[in-house]
């Protein structure tokens, strides 16, 4: 079986770093959905519109080459308990598809580029391949009474983020309000707890450093590029 990209995301992460660790987490995230020439065709997007979210099937292209193993340590978990890659939505997979739920925004229709599908809260770095598209069905893809499994113990976990007020105003207020979001989500590994280590993330155009004291991410600073 050929797979070959029908679309690429183009998004505020050029660099896998930072990136939420699934989709929906972070709402404000905006992206968009650009098509490849041949798919580029209104006609295939025909009721789409009438969906509020929908399905992305992409590819982990920075993994191409990499060994999958069959258990993997779950960040969440510290970084130090395996677990089988079947019971975690870990990268390193014998075939390297990724699966996320976005909110569908809107469908742009422009001269240039063709349909463009404006998303909200995914999880894809800029260029990512996307395979294809399908609309989320309530009636078959919502399950209220589903178990999360290990992935529950973890799932109200965040940091509470400090911007300074020198540093508000360099991005849009959506920016950055979703860049907070992001990092509420805690980027680091979680095996590194050092609280005077500086990180070092790519987002919109910037590189934003910050550290972690305890349940605190401070940003330190933004410089641009």
């Amino acid at each position: 079986m050929e797979l070959k990209p029908i679309a690429y995301m183009r998004s505020d992460f050029p660099e896998k770093f930072g990136i939420p660790r699934q989709s929906g987490l972070v709402k404000e995230l905006k992206s968009s959905i650009v098509f490849e020439k041949e798919y580029a065709i209104a006609e295939a997007f025909r009721g789409l519109e009438e969906y509020s979210h929908i399905w992305i099937i992409w590819g982990f292209s920075m993994n191409v080459g990499k060994e999958w193993s069959p258990t993997v340590r779950p960040p969440r978990l510290g970084g130090n308990i395996r677990k089988g890659v079947f019971a975690t939505r870990s990268p390193f997979r014998p075939n390297n598809l990724g699966l996320s739920c976005v909110k569908l925004e809107s469908i742009e229709f422009t001269e240039n580029e063709g349909p463009l599908l404006r998303v909200s809260g995914a999880d894809l770095m800029d260029g990512t391949p996307i395979y294809d598209i399908k609309p989320y069905l309530t009636l078959a893809d919502c399950h209220p009474e589903a178990v999360c499994g290990f992935a529950a113990k973890t799932a109200d976990y965040s940091l509470q983020v400090e911007f300074p007020r020198k540093l508000q105003g360099i991005l849009e207020e959506k920016q950055q309000k979703a860049l907070i979001g992001v990092l509420a989500q805690d980027p680091r590994p979680s095996y590194q707890q050092d609280p005077e280590r500086i990180y070092t993330m790519s987002f919109a155009g910037y590189q934003v450093s910050f550290r972690v004291d305890k349940d605190v991410l401070t940003v330190c600073d933004m410089i641009k590029g």
